[in-house]
Parts: structure tokens; C-alpha cells; sequence
């Protein structure tokens, strides 16, 4: 047992590289935060264009679904090394302007924002499956009854489905931002300074893994009140309906 703890939970260890540790956290707390922020606006214009009536609009249906079953499909590390390896040589011909292939948005390097890109791509199309669900969970009749008030289809749903579908969804959707910022963690394989490459750096230097053990508990201390704000919306959420059923 002393050697268990020896090897994961070497407090000396990790107090000697708590600074660095805790600089890589901070940019795993900035690719969860613009990548999660997005992937919630790109899923909710998912769902909504899913969502689109018509014929005419049908192959805006077809695209949206089509792009929704494959990011969902792919891993999404291989989303991350296709924009990664893509942009840059895209960039390089010249096909795409630099802010795009080699973007540096607020002083911060191109592979944080090829992570955010990934994030967004990959998420927004999980969240936009989520918001369907919601969406589809509102009453037909309030449709209905927003458009005998004269509302117009978009109306409609910018003022009376849409939000009452958010409402519905956001226990999974915060369960969803918990799945998004463990996978910042392979934004690490592109060279990202985050907190689990900061680790493996010191554990292949020290050759004891417990600065990757202060990673984890970094984790934990923000996913867990998380996860439990999950579950206080879901009792909110039953007690609601059990008093609506009442």
C-alpha cells in the first residue's frame, strides 16, 4: 500500500510541479469554455434547421442530417487531426486565408483553436440531437396555437418552442459539456500545453505518474459539482411534472 501511494499520490512530486499542472488546467478550462459555448450555438442551429417544414428546404434536412450522423460517427481525435494536418496545408497553398488555416484570435496559438474547432464540430452535433428531442417534446398544439396568433414559422420557434425546448434539455446538455471537457484531452496529441500533455511531460521526466493523478483530481473538482447539478435539475425537473400531473 505505501508503494500505491508512493507512485500515484507523491505529494512532494506534486506540489514541486502544482504551477505547472495547474497552467496546463487553465487551458483545458479555456477549450471546454469557447469549445462548449459554440458547440451549444451550432447544435441549437442543427436542430433548428432539422427542424425546418417544406419541401423545398428538404435538402437542408438531408445536409444537416447527413452531417449529424457522420460527426457523431467519427472519433472525435480523427475530426481533430483532419483539421489539424487540413487547415494548416490548406493555408499553406494558399486555398484558405491564414486567420483561418493558422487562426491566433486573442494572442492564443492555432493548435487551441484547431481544438476548439473539433469541439464545436463534434459536440454541436451530439447537443443538436439533444435539442431535437426537445424540440419534438414541446405539444404539437403550441405550434399551433402560435401560429393562429399570426406567428410566422420562425416566429414561432424563436419565441415559443425553442424556448420552452432549452428549458426540457438541460440536464443532458450539461451532461454533455462533462463528456466535452474530458475529451479536451486529446487536444493533446496535436502539442496543446493542456493538463494531461503537462502531465505524461513530467511523468516521462520523474518517471511517477502523480502529477497526472493532480490532473485527474483538477477533473474532479470541476466535473463533480457538475454532475451534481445534473441531478438537482432532474429532481427539479420530476418535481415540476409530478405537480403538473397533480
Amino acid at each position: 500500500m505505501e508503494q500505491f501511494f508512493n507512485t500515484y499520490f507523491d505529494f512532494s512530486l506534486m506540489g514541486e510541479y502544482f504551477g505547472d499542472v495547474l497552467e496546463g488546467f487553465w487551458w483545458t478550462i479555456r477549450l471546454s469554455i469557447f469549445g462548449g459555448a459554440l458547440a451549444l450555438i451550432w447544435g441549437l442551429i442543427l436542430a433548428v434547421l432539422r427542424q425546418a417544414p417544406g419541401k423545398a428546404l428538404a435538402p437542408v434536412r438531408w445536409i444537416v442530417i447527413a452531417y449529424i450522423d457522420c460527426l457523431r460517427g467519427i472519433p472525435m481525435l480523427l475530426t481533430l487531426l483532419l483539421i489539424y494536418g487540413g487547415l494548416g496545408t490548406l493555408q499553406s497553398e494558399g486555398t484558405i486565408p491564414k486567420w483561418l488555416g493558422l487562426p491566433e484570435f486573442l494572442g492564443w496559438p492555432p493548435y487551441f483553436w484547431y481544438g476548439v474547432m473539433a469541439l464545436t464540430l463534434v459536440y454541436g452535433a451530439y447537443m443538436a440531437e439533444v435539442y431535437r428531442a426537445g424540440i419534438e417534446s414541446v405539444p404539437r398544439g403550441q405550434m399551433e396555437a402560435a401560429r393562429s396568433l399570426g406567428m410566422s414559422h420562425n416566429q414561432a420557434m424563436r419565441f415559443v418552442i425553442v424556448p420552452q425546448a432549452v428549458r426540457r434539455v438541460i440536464p443532458p446538455l450539461l451532461n454533455d459539456y462533462i463528456a466535452l471537457m474530458k475529451d479536451t484531452s486529446l487536444v493533446s496529441v496535436i502539442s496543446m500545453p493542456e493538463v494531461v500533455r503537462i502531465g505524461s511531460d513530467i511523468y516521462s521526466t520523474t518517471f511517477n505518474p502523480s502529477a497526472l493523478t493532480l490532473g485527474a483530481i483538477l477533473f474532479l473538482v470541476v466535473t463533480l459539482p457538475l454532475a451534481r447539478l445534473v441531478d438537482w435539475q432532474i429532481k427539479r425537473q420530476d418535481e415540476k411534472f409530478q405537480r403538473g400531473m397533480a
